[in-house]
Formats: structure tokens, C-alpha cells, sequence
């Protein structure tokens, strides 16, 4: 076990195909955890150890693991790149005390780093950046320290600056020792050779060590003092002052390297442990007493309370339900009982887990600021809190997307149909974007996801692991409905069942809400009008009729509901049934007069290509819908973002290779839910 502050816990963040994976696997080699390098594209990577992920060379779901530098524990979770499992990145920040971001020396700040950075300033974790691939043409370190500037809004500083560039790319300087750090090709960068900078390089490195000191000495007080002297700090200080700048959040501390040919993993790793935050170095942990409704803090420390949280379940075939956990105070031990806030209930923990990849080792306590895993719990979900129940606290549960798209499902026999839907329970445990419904009109079993390859894993792990075989529809864009004005409607329901008389009357008034706001649905009804015992009824009839929509049986979206009055007939005929059939209907009417439209996902399409193919495929964008809102050039190459519906890029990728004769390559991401022209909303409605 070690002291708390020489924990750290850590996430590699990145776009697609940065390099994330090959930069977790050096660190787990130089770390001693394994003994030979794992490669991304040879399919033999520890962190990506699913056979889904290294048939396609992509990861897929975080994995995590713990290993030791310098005295100190690492728990490092490797995270997709890939904006369809976006949700693993998401829930991996949410418990993290630190990231290291990973970009491209010749792609620099692309989209998905945009994704992942926006996700770590939202849960305030501060952050180091390593610029890898520095051996490929067209590496420009410089250009992508002003990216990180620019495009990420953050106070980068280069704490190295890299010997030679592209093929005569040899290692990196050390500004703060002032030292040179060279690696050789046929040791696997096991034993850097560091010496004196060269002398050709000298006058660089001193201006970029002044400009670093400088950069570091206005956010740093005690830096700023010996600066403003005219000392030279030395090497202690100044790394203390980077630790406290980059804590705070102040400073993004700039690293490079190429993982791949085993160069500046030793350094980056250095960087993790010295500037990186322990957990006694992030603010304590905030949420509710679940009992009164107060607020309520964890101080972290192993005497204190438990609490902590359940960032991701994961199903074993062997071990059963996995359970993911961030312990953020108190000690979490095998055999001890914990309380569940979300269902009032406990549960004995019967097992517990650290993690390496896919394989794990048991231990008999997850200490606090620890992450691990309890197995075999029931009754917990993704974004639950477990802690102690005569300390109860509920912490911020995790927010995810809406999914974009969905297919149809059915067994391919009758046999298979019980299978099916516990494989689809258990996959929607795992995912919280993969959303399972049965469809009320045509009774088929729909299956939701983030984009097409997120459905096709999806698929793919029902057949491979679950052993299910099963018929699946055509990927279709996901629409959801809106209202755009607003309107009241009463209701009254009033019939006879089995010789008794059920009615009630309910009024409402349903508006729009702002884009992306979600629903809110109020159920303060005038006092006297409707008793309280029949709030919950009503409420739920106005969430079964927004799940179910108005127009095209679509869910509804960003719409707000008041209840504002209603009443009860005679006193013996007042049912919930009556109550909640009421509120349906005024719903339904009070929505249809409230100007419904539908809404479909806006992707952001970033598109990287020669110049000379540029304009047909901007042409290509403008016949799908699209609006082209940004041209860059880098380098030899340009740039074009542009934001299309998603029900236009089917078959995308296949269009720009023909377009461009295969040199144009794309991302995309969703952006936003928009109403969709009157043409298309009439052409979905009549199908």
C-alpha cells in the first residue's frame, strides 16, 4: 500500500489514432508490468484486449491498470479515441485526478482532442500534453504547442523542446535540467543516454528555458520572487512550481516523444508523477445527504466515512457483473456491507479486484483515493454511489449523450428470444448509450447506439460473446420530437370499468424548452384542485406520452410541461388510472396545437484533404445538407468543418475516397439536435 500522496491517477486522452494505446503500453513496459511491447497495429496490445478492438486496430472500451514509477502508484486508464464511444472517456474523467493528453505532431488539435478536452475541463482535471509521432514528415512541434493555445483555449508551456524533427528526430531537450536526453534505436528506449546540449541547439534551448521560467513565474508567487532577484531557480524549485501551476489548472505542461519508436516515455512518465495531483491534492469530493437533501462533502482519507462512486460496469463471463469503482474516502473491504442511496438498499461486497487490462488480482481492501473493482454486486448501475448507510451521501451522478441512431433486433428463433434480451440487458448495463426498447405499435426490439461502427460492435458482441445469433435491421437515425410554440389543453377522462366509475380531469400547458435543456415536467397543481397522492400518476402518464411523441412515435425532447390544474368528479371514482390516462391525453392535445416538430442529429465534419479536391467535396457537403463552417490549410493539406445531418452520411466514407481517389480522410462528432426542413419532416411522416 502506498501513502496517498504518492497516488496518482491518471487517463491517456486523445483523438483517433494518436497514438494513445502505444503510449499506455510503453508505460506499462518501462514500468515492469510487462515484459514485451505490445502493438496496436499487430493486434498485441495489453490495454486493448478485446477481440474487437484488435481485429480493427481501435480501443473500444478503457481499460485500466496500475503500475509503480519513482516510489509512486500510477492507476492508468487507456481510453477510445473514437467519437462512438465517447461515453468510456466521459465516465473514465469523471473519477480521475489527472490526464495526459496525446496528440498527433502532424495532425495536431483534431477533433476528438476538442471532445476529450471540453470533457476534462468540465470535471477540472488538470492535465499534461504529449506531442507524440515526432519522427513522421510534417512533424511540427511549435505548430501544435499554438493549437493547444489557440483551439483549446489553454495555457501550454513546453517543459521540452525536441532534438532534430521527422526522420532526424533523436530525443528531447530537458529545460528544466537543462539536459539532453538522446535515445538509441536497438534498445527499445530502455536506457537514454542524457548528457550536454548540443551546441548548434544551445541559444534555443536557453531562450525556451527563459520563456518557460517566465511563463511559470507569472502563476507562481514563490517562482516569481527568486525570478524578479534575477536568480537562476534551481531544478527543485522549479519543479514545485510547475507541480502547483499545473494542480491549479493554470498550466499545461508540454511534453514529445514517438511511443511507437520507444522515445520520451521515461520523461512523460517523470512529468506524471512530479506534476500530476494526488488525490489529497484535488478538492474534496461534493454531493447530497440523500436524507435531507443538504449538501455534503468527503474529505479524502481512510478514516473518513466511505463514499464513492461506480464508474462503469462491465460483464464478465467467468467473474459475472463488474463493477468499476473510485473510492474518494474511507476504505472499501471485502465482506463489509454498503448502502446504495439510488434504490435504499445493501448489499455485502463478496469480492474484490485490481484490474490489469483484462486480467485482475484479488485484494482485500480498495483503499481511499484507489480505483478497483467489486464483482458479482447486484442492484448497482453505472453513476450509482455506494457508501456507508449511517453516513449516506449521493454524489453527481454521470451525464451521458443521447444516441444518434438505432436498428430493429429479433432472435432468429423463438428459443433464442429469452437470450437475447438478457444479452441486451447486459450490454445496456455495460453502455449507458446503448438504449434497448420495445417498440409499442410494431412490438420489434430496438437497439440504440452513437453511430454506425458503435451498432456494429454492438452486434458483434451479442454473436461472439453472448453466443446469441440474431437478425438486424439497417442502421436508421435516431429523431427525436420538439414543440417550437405553446398551448394549454384539459382533459377529462371518464368511463366505466367492471360495473366502477373512473374519472378525473387534468390541465396542462406544454411550451418549448431551450435547445438541449432536456424536459422538465412540473406537477404543482393549484392547492385543492388534484390531491397529492395522484401527482406521481400523472406525471408518469406525461412521461409515457413524451417517450412516445406525437408525430412519428418519436421520443420528445427539450420540451417543458406545468401541470396547472384539474379536479376530481365524484369522490369514489378518482383512480391513478384515471389521473395518469388523463394527463396522456391533455398532453397529447396541449402538444399537437404547440407547433411539433422533428428534430435529427447535426454532426461536425471535419474533412482533411489535398486542395485540389476541396471543391468537389464541399460540393458533396452541400448536396447532403451540410454547411461549411471553417477552411484551414496545414501544411499541403486543408481543412474543412462542416456541420451535415446525420441522415445523410450514410455511406460517407465511401463517397470521399471516390471524390478525392483516396487521400481525403474524415472525423465526425455530433454537435447539436436540429428541426428538420419541412420537405424532409413531410418525406419521414409518410413513410
Amino acid at each position: 500500500m502506498h501513502e496517498l500522496c504518492d497516488v496518482r491517477n491518471i487517463g491517456i486522452i486523445a483523438h483517433i489514432d494518436a497514438g494513445k494505446t502505444t503510449v499506455s503500453e510503453r508505460i506499462l513496459y518501462y514500468a515492469g508490468v510487462v515484459h514485451k511491447l505490445g502493438e496496436v497495429h499487430e493486434g498485441t496490445a495489453t490495454m486493448d484486449w478485446m477481440t474487437q478492438e484488435r481485429e480493427r486496430g481501435i480501443t473500444i472500451t478503457s481499460a485500466a491498470t496500475t503500475c509503480e514509477w519513482m516510489g509512486r502508484q500510477v492507476n492508468l486508464i487507456d481510453t477510445p479515441g473514437h467519437v462512438d464511444f465517447t461515453v468510456e472517456v466521459e465516465r473514465a474523467l469523471r473519477v480521475l485526478d489527472g490526464a495526459v493528453g496525446v496528440f498527433c505532431a502532424v495532425g495536431g488539435v483534431q477533433p476528438q482532442s476538442e471532445t476529450v478536452w471540453r470533457q476534462a475541463n468540465r470535471y477540472k482535471v488538470p492535465r499534461l500534453a504529449f506531442i507524440n509521432k515526432m519522427d513522421r514528415i510534417g512533424a511540427d512541434f511549435n505548430r501544435v504547442v499554438g493549437e493547444i493555445r489557440e483551439k483549446l483555449k489553454s495555457n501550454a508551456v513546453p517543459v521540452q523542446v525536441p532534438v532534430g524533427s521527422s526522420e532526424t528526430f533523436s530525443g528531447a531537450v530537458d529545460l528544466v535540467a537543462m539536459k539532453s536526453v538522446t535515445y538509441l534505436t536497438d534498445d527499445l528506449g530502455e536506457h537514454p543516454g542524457v548528457g550536454e546540449i548540443a551546441q548548434e541547439m544551445l541559444d534555443d534551448a536557453k531562450a525556451a528555458r527563459a520563456a518557460m521560467i517566465e511563463a511559470v513565474a507569472e502563476l507562481d508567487e514563490e517562482l516569481a520572487d527568486v525570478y524578479l532577484s534575477g536568480e537562476d531557480p534551481g531544478e527543485e524549485l522549479l519543479h514545485a512550481a510547475i507541480r502547483r501551476a499545473t494542480v491549479s489548472g493554470n498550466m499545461v505542461p508540454v511534453l514529445c516523444g514517438t511511443a511507437l519508436k520507444n522515445k520520451g516515455v521515461q520523461p512523460l512518465l517523470d512529468a506524471v508523477v512530479r506534476y500530476l495531483p494526488s488525490p489529497l491534492d484535488v478538492p474534496p469530493v461534493a454531493g447530497v445527504d440523500p436524507r435531507t437533501g443538504a449538501a455534503a462533502v468527503r474529505e479524502t482519507g481512510d478514516d473518513e466515512p466511505l463514499a464513492g462512486l461506480i464508474f462503469k460496469v462491465a460483464v464478465d463471463p467467468y467473474l459475472g457483473r463488474l463493477l468499476y469503482v473510485r473510492v474518494y474516502s474511507g476504505k472499501l473491504r471485502k465482506g463489509a456491507n454498503v448502502y446504495n442511496p439510488r434504490t435504499k438498499t445493501r448489499a455485502r461486497v463478496g469480492r474484490l479486484l485490481r484490474m490489469h487490462s483484462n486480467s485482475q488480482t484479488d485484494v482485500e481492501t480498495i483503499y481511499s483515493g484507489e480505483i478497483g473493482v467489486m464483482a458479482g454486486l447486484g442492484g448497482f448501475t453505472t453513476g450509482d454511489t455506494f457508501c456507508a448507510e449511517q453516513a449516506q451521501i449521493a454524489l453527481d451522478r454521470i451525464e451521458f449523450p443521447e444516441p444518434v441512431m438505432f436498428v430493429a433486433i429479433e432472435p432468429k428463433s423463438r428459443a433464442d428470444k429469452e437470450k437475447l434480451e438478457e444479452a441486451l440487458q447486459a450490454l445496456a448495463d455495460e453502455d449507458p448509450t446503448c438504449r434497448v426498447r420495445v417498440d409499442g405499435e410494431t412490438g420489434q426490439t430496438i437497439m440504440s447506439g452513437m453511430g454506425e461502427l458503435h451498432l456494429e460492435i454492438l452486434k458483434d458482441r451479442l454473436l461472439r460473446e453472448f453466443k446469441v445469433p440474431a437478425n438486424v435491421g439497417k442502421p436508421m437515425v435516431s429523431y427525436y420530437e420538439t414543440v417550437t410554440g405553446e398551448a394549454s389543453a384539459r382533459y377529462t377522462f371518464d368511463r366505466e370499468f367492471g360495473g366502477k366509475r373512473q374519472a378525473a380531469t387534468v390541465e396542462l400547458h406544454v411550451s418549448a424548452g431551450a435547445r438541449g435543456s432536456g424536459n422538465l415536467i412540473e406537477v404543482k397543481p393549484p392547492r385543492n384542485s388534484i390531491p397529492p397522492e395522484f401527482w406521481t400518476s400523472i406525471e408518469q402518464g406525461v412521461q409515457d406520452a413524451v417517450i412516445t411523441g406525437v408525430l412519428a412515435r418519436y421520443p420528445m425532447q427539450d420540451v417543458i410541461v406545468r401541470i396547472t390544474g384539474g379536479g376530481i368528479l365524484e369522490n369514489d371514482s378518482a383512480t391513478e388510472m384515471a389521473f395518469r390516462t388523463a394527463a396522456i391525453m391533455a398532453f397529447r392535445e396541449a402538444a399537437q396545437a404547440a407547433k411539433p416538430e422533428l428534430l435529427e442529429p447535426i454532426m461536425g465534419v471535419t474533412l482533411v484533404a489535398p486542395p485540389e479536391y476541396t471543391g468537389d467535396l464541399m460540393g458533396d457537403i452541400n448536396g447532403r445538407r451540410g454547411q461549411v463552417r471553417e477552411m484551414a490549410t496545414h501544411g499541403d493539406m486543408q481543412t474543412v468543418e462542416a456541420d451535415v445531418p446525420l441522415a445523410e452520411l450514410f455511406g460517407y466514407s465511401t463517397a470521399i475516397r471516390s471524390l478525392s481517389r483516396g487521400r481525403a480522410s474524415y472525423s465526425m462528432e455530433p454537435v447539436q439536435f436540429a428541426v428538420v426542413p419541412r420537405a424532409v419532416k413531410e418525406a419521414i411522416l409518410n413513410r
